[in-house]
Order: structure tokens, then C-alpha cells, then sequence
């Protein structure tokens, strides 16, 4: 596995040839009455093609930013990524974003988001920050990953990012 951090101009459509963002829930966290809650329900989450397009223009904006996006790669293939946003906030400016982290399906459970997730906090750290907020998939699986890393609860909710996506778990890391 070679790990790596991108630059603006390897961030195109070809490079997520062969990657799988496919994940079957049948469970998500929601939070109820102030009580987190296991709930049934379930959907496939695939991306399309227009979503990919979407992506790149993100993670290239990420970089063109300031930011940081890291790609795992297996025989040049990338299988796993993940983004720092380079955009501080939070009531002491102690936050930076981490705007995604994605292994392809078939490479998940070998360790590879863990790693992606280590070099993540090492560039929000070098940035100054110091929490990375997550507003994270609310799917058991997601959130099994990212409290096994050491993930919380956000002590500050990003308003913008709860209302862009409502059931996602905002989620805060100490660096």
C-alpha cells in the first residue's frame, strides 16, 4: 500500500476508475429526545458518476485552499482517501474540517482508513487546528470506525454542515 498526499493536478475523473463507494446500511444513529438511538433503516449508498464529477471538483478545491487530500493506492489503483479543509471555526477558530474519508469496498477492514485517518490529523495539526470536526455518514459501520478511532460528539455543532446533512453524526476528534 503506498499512501500519499495529491496534488491539484492528479485529481481527476480517471483516478477514481475502479473505485467503489458501495455500502449496504440496514442501521443509523439518530439522535432523538437528546438519546442517540440505533434505528432500522435501510438503503444502498453508490455514487454516480455525476457525484464522482462533483468530488473532484471538491477535493481539487480542497488543495487549491490550502487544504490536503490523501489517496491510498494498491498497484496504482486508488482504494482510499480522505480530505482536510484549510477553513477554520468553532467559537476559538479550533476546528478544520475533515470533508471526507472513503476506502473502495472491496479494500475496507484492512486498516487503510485508519491510516488515511493518521495522515489527516497530521495536516490538520500542521494547520494549527486543534480538533477536526467530521460530519459523518450516521450508518452503525460508519460510526463504529470513527468512535473506534476516538471520535466524539461535537461539543460545537457546525450549523451549515448539520443543515447540509441532517442525518449525519457531527462528530469532533482532539488532536
Amino acid at each position: 500500500m503506498i499512501y500519499k498526499k495529491l496534488k491539484q493536478e492528479e485529481i481527476e475523473l480517471p483516478l477514481f476508475q475502479g473505485f467503489h463507494r458501495h455500502q449496504v446500511v440496514t442501521q443509523c444513529w439518530r439522535k432523538e429526545s437528546g438519546k442517540w438511538q440505533l434505528k432500522d433503516i435501510p438503503f444502498v449508498d453508490e455514487w454516480t458518476k455525476e457525484q464522482y464529477v462533483f468530488l473532484v471538483k471538491c477535493l481539487k478545491n480542497t488543495v487549491n485552499t490550502g487544504g490536503a487530500v490523501f489517496g491510498a493506492f494498491t498497484e496504482e489503483r486508488l482504494v482510499g482517501f480522505t480530505s482536510v479543509e484549510n477553513s477554520f471555526f468553532g467559537s476559538e477558530k479550533q476546528y478544520l474540517q475533515l470533508s471526507c474519508i472513503h476506502v473502495s469496498e472491496e479494500s475496507r477492514g484492512n486498516g487503510i482508513g485508519k491510516q488515511l485517518f493518521s495522515y489527516a490529523v497530521e495536516a490538520a495539526t500542521e494547520l494549527g487546528a486543534q480538533k477536526l470536526y467530521i460530519s459523518a455518514h450516521s450508518a452503525k459501520e460508519s460510526q463504529a470506525f470513527y468512535h473506534a478511532l476516538g471520535c466524539v460528539e461535537a461539543k460545537e455543532y457546525n450549523r451549515e454542515l448539520a443543515e447540509a446533512e441532517p442525518c449525519d453524526c457531527q462528530l469532533e476528534f482532539v488532536l
